[in-house]
């Protein structure tokens, strides 16, 4: 190779072809929760779009029937999804009955498809779940520490002081879990409805495990 065509190559490596952000070994895997058809004004949209802009991978799916989930239909697309994420770093950010999705398919999960980092978004409580007949299969699990442990080394659960979906508290209804967690005064579902667009600690948990989440 010429030494022009090695200037050309080593510039390439440098800017990610002319100015386009380097591919990033994170991988990202984003789940939305009920009645969700993945507004753009959503936090977890805003969220995939700035990580894709600096190289970061992201699968971002839209679970079919939102509004009908099946726990069926939504765990084999959950799986697929994680065979398909790639390697390098592997990080999960589930919101709403995402996270009970999460439950249910971590107890399945296959060597290949296990993640290094999980976020955990305001689950609602499994009582509240219960009482929507659409809703009911996500609500038939008991999460145990050792089987979420076994599907990632590191989750942290973020929560809101005052959750309508999960009126106890998750730190409460999931402390069996005992979780890193990380409490958002006044916050409710973490959701658009609680003005959840722009999130920029979430953004800088995502590239930096450190971080603490806060409000918006």
């Amino acid at each position: 190779m010429s030494t022009a065509n090695n200037q050309s190559s080593q510039t390439l490596a440098h800017d990610g072809f002319h100015g386009l952000p380097v591919p990033s070994p994170r991988r990202f895997l984003i789940l939305h929760g009920w009645q969700n058809r993945r507004p753009q004004e959503h936090w977890q949209w805003r969220l995939a779009e700035r990580l894709r802009a600096t190289g970061d991978q992201v699968l971002y799916p839209q679970f079919p029937d939102p509004d009908l989930p099946s726990l069926p239909i939504w765990n084999n697309l959950l799986h697929a999804e994680l065979s398909q994420l790639g390697d390098g770093e592997r990080v999960v950010v589930a919101h709403s009955l995402a996270v009970l999705l999460w439950f249910h398919a971590a107890k399945t999960l296959e060597e290949f498809e296990r993640v290094d980092r999980v976020l955990l978004v305001s689950p609602p409580s499994l009582g509240v779940i219960a009482r929507y007949n659409e809703l009911l299969t996500f609500s038939e699990i008991v999460p145990d520490k050792d089987t979420v442990l076994a599907a990632a080394p590191s989750t942290r659960l973020v929560h809101s002081d005052n959750d309508p979906y999960c009126p106890e508290g998750a730190g409460l209804a999931y402390g069996a879990l005992d979780l890193d967690t990380d409490i958002i005064e006044g916050g409710r579902h973490l959701d658009l409805d609680a003005g959840y667009g722009e999130w920029p600690s979430m953004l800088a948990w995502c590239r930096e495990p450190t971080t603490r989440l806060v409000g918006r």
